[in-house]
């Protein structure tokens, strides 16, 4: 058993996610391929992109990429050839698994004794149809939806003001491949069916995303796994099983984890982190399930991930040092920085520069710093 601590998990985390160095621009497929990069909100994709490539710009997203709805249900950048993985392989498999998910509509499903499994293929093949070759807006297919499907599965929505289906079961449709989210223009959904270029084989597919979750959040286990990509602890298990002749057993502070064999030597000889980068709010390297190992600080979590608008956090070689948030005043970008402990004063000088770099994000020229303790 390896015996590792909590700043060698960072650092191999770091590492696995090309937060150490900006890798060259046209790294960017390989950039997407480690677990994926996280659209939420619309546009922060670009940022998380920024913070991991060199040169990188607004524009510079390439043909080779797509936006599907992943782990969680959650909209991801990655790249075409692995549509598969991050799709399929982010899907829970049998009735519980879905129910992870479609906490709210469980009641309504057990009610009219429709399957979670049967609502998601109903859902999937009425987007399917809808969609044909055509590219449709969110309304317009989520209404589309709605008319070929029990009405058990559109419940009333009172933000919309209208009955229409569920909006998670929508999520998993896509998931299970009744599309990808189409080009965006702004913050604007529409969506495409895309037949997948290889076989689909759901058991492979899990298997890969398991592997690529094991590099960037390593040494895990399969709780944190489950609860990463959104299915039960028992379906998580089983992936875990079906790799276990690649895994070595990890002490991590103390804790049973786990590692795949071929990342052994760069877990035990990290690079040590350096340098500054602002992360995005919803960051992929956030995604960390076992949250007590990168903010141990329980009132830093609190400020970190809230209910609901999380800010943007800053990275100081390797630490998560203070949250930002930007807002957008004509053609000023205003960054306001809360340091979660006193920093200094080169630090300070790092954030600014690497703020500095925003403005092309958000449309702006200018980029102002203030801290605010």
């Amino acid at each position: 058993m390896i015996q590792a601590t909590r700043t060698q998990a960072l650092a191999f985390r770091l590492s696995s996610q090309n937060l150490l160095q900006r890798k060259p621009v046209d790294s960017l497929l390989d950039v997407a391929a480690v677990c994926g990069i996280r659209n939420t909100p619309p546009g922060s994709a670009l940022l998380a992109f920024h913070a991991r490539l060199e040169a990188f710009s607004p524009d510079a997203l390439q043909h080779g990429l797509l936006e599907v709805y992943s782990v969680r249900s959650s909209p991801f950048i990655v790249p075409a050839q692995d549509m598969l993985i991050f799709t399929l392989g982010a899907l829970p498999a049998d009735d519980a698994s879905l129910l992870t998910q479609l906490v709210s509509l469980a009641p309504a499903l057990q009610e009219a004794r429709i399957p979670a499994t049967a609502a998601l293929e109903m859902a999937t093949q009425a987007a399917i149809e809808a969609l044909g070759t055509e590219t449709l807006s969110k309304a317009v297919l989520s209404q589309a939806i709605t008319r070929r499907i029990p009405e058990t599965l559109s419940p009333w929505c009172r933000p919309c003001n209208a009955f229409h289906v569920n909006e998670t079961l929508f999520r998993l449709a896509g998931v299970n491949g009744a599309y990808v989210i189409a080009p965006r223009a702004g913050r604007s959904m529409a969506f495409q069916h895309l037949e997948p270029d290889t076989e689909r084989d759901r058991v492979a597919a899990r298997q890969e995303l398991l592997r690529r979750y094991l590099r960037a959040f390593g040494p895990s286990t399969s709780s944190e796994f489950a609860r990463w990509v959104g299915i039960s602890v028992a379906e998580a298990e089983a992936s875990f099983q079906r790799l276990a002749v690649q895994l070595i057993e990890v002490s991590l502070d103390g804790r049973r984890t786990w590692l795949h064999a071929d990342d052994r030597a760069a877990f035990e000889h990290p690079t040590q982190p350096e340098g500054v980068r602002l992360l995005p709010a919803y960051d992929i390297y956030l995604d960390q399930p076992d949250r007590s190992t990168l903010v141990p600080e329980l009132a830093h979590q609190k400020r970190i991930w809230k209910a609901l608008g999380n800010p943007g956090v800053v990275l100081a070689d390797g630490e998560i040092v203070a949250t930002w948030r930007g807002q957008k005043k004509g053609k000023r970008l205003l960054v306001t920085v809360e340091p979660l402990w006193v920093l200094s004063l080169e630090t300070q000088a790092e954030i600014e520069a690497e703020a500095s770099q925003l403005a092309p994000y958000r449309d702006c020229t200018t980029v102002e710093v203030t801290f605010h303790s």
